[in-house]
Order: C-alpha cells, then structure tokens, then sequence
C-alpha cells in the first residue's frame, strides 16, 4: 500500500473517530468527566486556531498529528465499552450515508473564539491607555 493511500485511510479512521466520540458526548451513557474532556478535543480539533501554528515547518502540523488522537485515545478509555460500540457504529452508518452539517458547533466555536478576542483586545486596549 502507498504512503498516500496509508495516510488517507488513517485520515478516514481519524475522521470517523472523532465523530463517534461526538456521539459519545451526546450519550448519556457517558461520564461527565469524559464528556469534559471529549468538548476540549473536539473543541480544538473543529478549532481553526491551533497552539503552534501550522505555518511553523514540521512541528506546526506535529500537534494535530499528536494531540488530537492522544486526546481520543484518552477518551476512549474513559467512555464505558458499550457505549463506544454503540457510536462507532453509528458513526459509520452516518458517515457513509451523508453526514449532515452542524452549523451550530460552527457558530459556537466561532463565538467562543470570538469572545476570547475580544477579551485580548480590551485587555490589550487597557495596558496601551495606562502606558500613554
């Protein structure tokens, strides 16, 4: 098998991952705990703003390719077995059959980075009042 063909079917397994782990989050099977820490993972992973930028040679990319499935694999240990049985399956029965999109996470993420924008900048605007 092709280095390419490894990499997207890898990207497919990922992207089926983080969807079942969406489910999952919805579950009420799920323990808080793991919900919690499933938003974060999927918070930064649906995050177009990454901790090291991806315009930094080699390591930009390094994060996505680490923290992300280090997160997942995290979670799956903390989300009862059944339960992830359950989403995966689901997952793949949703994924192949069209998945819709969910507007809404997009507006909630972009808000949430919008808010923490607009808090830099008051900061910011504060310190540059008191230097002047």
């Amino acid at each position: 098998m092709s280095l390419n063909k490894r990499i997207a079917s890898w990207a497919e397994r990922l992207r089926a991952e983080s969807y079942a782990m969406c489910l999952a989050c919805r579950d009420p099977r799920t323990p808080w705990y793991a919900k919690a820490w499933l938003a974060l993972v999927l918070g930064y992973l649906a995050s177009p703003i990454d901790l090291i930028p991806d315009f930094i040679p080699v390591i930009g990319y390094l994060d996505d390719l680490l923290l992300v499935p280090a997160g997942l694999a995290l979670a799956v240990r903390m989300i009862p077995k059944a339960v992830i049985d359950d989403c995966r399956a689901r997952a793949r029965d949703e994924l192949y059959s069209g998945l819709k999109k969910n507007w809404m996470v997009a507006i909630l993420i972009i808000s949430v980075w919008m808010l923490v924008l607009c808090l830099v900048a008051r900061w910011l605007w504060r310190i540059l009042r008191k230097a002047s």
